[in-house]
């Protein structure tokens, strides 16, 4: 029987001046779809003339231990092996090659002295979420944004190279790996996400795990767009409205569900005049310039024990900071719960994330251990965003909007909004009982005026998704406008404006 392959998707990355051709295909042969990266062909005697130019690079450009441990050295050492390699390509290939296929030398060395080899092509591929090497007996994994995880055709050699590559991670960050110290677990300052786990920690080789992070982050206006589509314009408003006047809410849901992409986007909506202080484990939040922010990242304690800087010491010391918000990157103890959630009762706004797949397991999670809270405390909490993304087909959606709500027995779970997947629509299915009490007690706005809010910021909403305005800089300045020339900025939006002209608004 022939083999049957159906060619998915083709498209084209470049690496490094490297170009390289993917093709996601179909096969009666493999039990997964494929991604195949074909890069440039380079003849024998090239390849040849590559090794020695390696050495050569390696001999001639002078690197002190200092620099290679130094993670502020990293730039600087890799423009004098590029310049290296740019020199010793023009000597040796000369006449015989254009200018753009020295390019395609000059990157294909700085792959193999400076990154991950081939493996660096994949990190060069937008619509890739997840790069994962297992081991040296499987191929190197990749989850697509469209097509879920896919097996590639490419792979690492020796378990020696790919111990090479999480050291070449480490000391990016200034961290080692080592058989003593086998488990990295690493943020690039280019975003990303590294673990590594050596062998025998990982029993069937090295392996590494690289979660790639967008240039660019998620704005509550790209995930209304019909194509993401994982909030409503109505549910947007209302965040909205309940960020503005200071509600404390949690973000829940399961592992790569889009929680802190999510807590990033609705960021973008606190007024200017705040101050707000984050505090992570690794840096993944990225808010607009303007925004009065100050990230924190905790640090784990160096090989003599010394020196950590755990999440509970930011808490701690983030109130000292007087700060108008706080952001807790994920809520995993129950000692960052308690001071969390001390700071809501002494009335800072606060927002984190945790795991955990619908709103009534939310607030099972926190009174349960290791959390362990006292159900009292959550009175302090007034909504529960649940995200939801979907295996099968790599969709992310908010699964349920929930109030918590006080009762005389301990506190309940009030549904408002929930996702219903046969129509896949986010459908209203019960009417808020605290928020609308609260927003009437503290803003002194009548049902029928929070209604009109909540209809204005929907159209400014559609406004912005309308024309296309997706980068968090530009949403946040957008809002920052609308915060300070409400009016003028509405009547733009009435108008059909150009966004330009609102965005001046503030300005004037």
């Amino acid at each position: 029987m022939a083999q049957q392959t159906k060619v998915l998707e083709k498209y084209s990355i470049v690496s490094e001046d490297v170009p390289a051709e993917v093709t996601i295909a179909e096969s009666m042969e493999e039990y997964v779809n494929t991604y195949n990266v074909e890069q440039v062909k380079l003849y024998k005697a090239t390849e040849v003339v590559l090794n020695y130019l390696k050495e050569k690079i390696i001999s001639s450009v002078n690197v002190k231990i200092s620099e290679i441990l130094d993670p502020r050295e990293v730039e600087t050492v890799r423009k004098r092996f590029i310049a290296k390699a740019e020199e010793l390509v023009a000597q040796e290939m000369g006449k015989g090659m254009s200018a753009a296929e020295k390019k395609v030398l000059v990157g294909k060395l700085a792959h193999e002295l400076l990154g991950l080899g081939d493996v660096e092509v994949l990190l060069s591929d937008e619509r890739l979420e997840e790069i994962v090497i297992n081991s040296t007996r499987d191929p190197v994994w990749v989850y697509h944004k469209k097509w879920g995880w896919l097996k590639t055709n490419i792979k690492v050699s020796s378990e020696e190279q790919i111990q090479n590559y999480a050291a070449i991670i480490a000391r990016k960050v200034g961290r080692q790996v080592t058989n003593l110290n086998p488990l990295l677990d690493a943020h690039l300052t280019t975003g990303d996400r590294v673990n590594a786990v050596l062998f025998p920690i990982a029993t069937r080789g090295n392996c590494i795990t690289i979660r790639k992070f967008a240039e660019s982050p998620w704005t509550i206006v790209r995930m209304m767009t019909p194509e993401i589509n994982t909030v409503t314009p109505d549910i947007a408003a209302l965040i909205w409205l309940s960020v503005q006047y200071e509600m404390n809410m949690l973000i829940s849901g399961g592992t790569g569900s889009g929680k802190t992409s999510f807590l990033n986007a609705i960021l973008v909506f606190t007024p200017p005049n705040q101050r707000i202080v984050s505090i992570e484990d690794t840096r993944e939040l990225y808010l607009p310039e303007y925004l009065n922010w100050t990230p924190l990242v905790t640090r784990q304690p160096n090989p003599e024990g010394k020196g950590e800087v755990s999440m509970l010491d930011l808490m701690v010391n983030s109130l000292r900071m007087r700060p108008d918000r706080i952001v807790l990157g994920e809520m995993r103890r129950q000692h960052e719960a308690e001071v969390l959630f001390e700071a809501m009762h002494t009335g800072h706004v606060v927002y984190a994330t945790v795991h955990a797949d619908d709103a009534i397991l939310t607030k099972k999670r926190l009174i349960s251990p290791p959390i362990a809270l006292p159900e009292a405390m959550l009175e302090a909490l007034h909504l529960i965003i649940v995200q939801y993304r979907q295996r099968r087909t790599g969709i992310r959606r908010v699964f349920e909007i929930a109030e918590v709500v006080p009762t005389m027995e301990g506190v309940g779970i009030n549904k408002v909004y929930k996702w219903i997947p046969r129509d896949d629509e986010i459908k209203k299915i019960g009417e808020y009982v605290r928020l609308l009490d609260q927003l009437e007690l503290y803003t002194g706005m009548t049902v029928q005026e929070i209604n009109a809010d909540l209809a204005e910021k929907k159209k400014a909403l559609t406004y912005l998704r309308d024309k296309s305005i997706y980068d968090v800089q530009s949403v946040g300045k957008f809002v920052a406008s609308y915060y300070r020339r409400k009016d003028d900025v509405m009547k733009a939006v009435e108008k059909k404006a150009d966004p330009k002209k609102i965005f001046e608004i503030a300005e004037v």
